[in-house]
């Protein structure tokens, strides 16, 4: 049974900016039948409000709103040494870059099994533990 899921950035996009419906729709249902076992990072709230801003021309007040329902309705991955340290050995053992290495081990310390990802290779499984998949695929 799948306990936790993370989902990178580029699915929260998705499910905010509607340019391609089909992956619009795609990323909308997964996270919207995933809810319960979401696991967020501030990276990626970080990544999604400045691309919401620049890409989506989201208002400040818009943005605001976004980070308040990502806290009320999300569990969020813890930050700190350990989990710098490692990403810095995900780098070197997976040839990840800095931020990739960073959301992975994020979802490794918050226990996610799942991580929902456009941008990384499709089935790569880190760690025997967490399983990278693209769901437009």
């Amino acid at each position: 049974m799948i306990d936790n899921l993370f989902f990178d950035s580029n699915i929260w996009l998705y499910s905010f900016i509607d340019s391609n419906q089909e992956k619009y729709e795609i990323s909308r249902n997964l996270i919207k039948s995933s809810e319960e076992k979401i696991v967020l990072s501030i990276q990626v709230v970080n990544e999604v409000c400045f691309n919401l801003l620049r890409k989506a021309n989201f208002e400040e007040s818009q943005v605001q709103e976004l980070i308040d329902n990502f806290f009320n309705r999300y569990r969020f991955s813890r930050f700190d040494q350990d989990l710098l340290k490692k990403a810095s050995k995900l780098r070197e053992r997976y040839s990840l870059s800095f931020w990739d290495s960073l959301i992975l081990s994020a979802a490794l310390f918050s226990n996610c099994q799942i991580i929902y990802s456009e941008d990384m290779q499709h089935g790569l499984l880190i760690e025997n533990k967490l399983k990278i998949i693209n769901p437009f695929k």
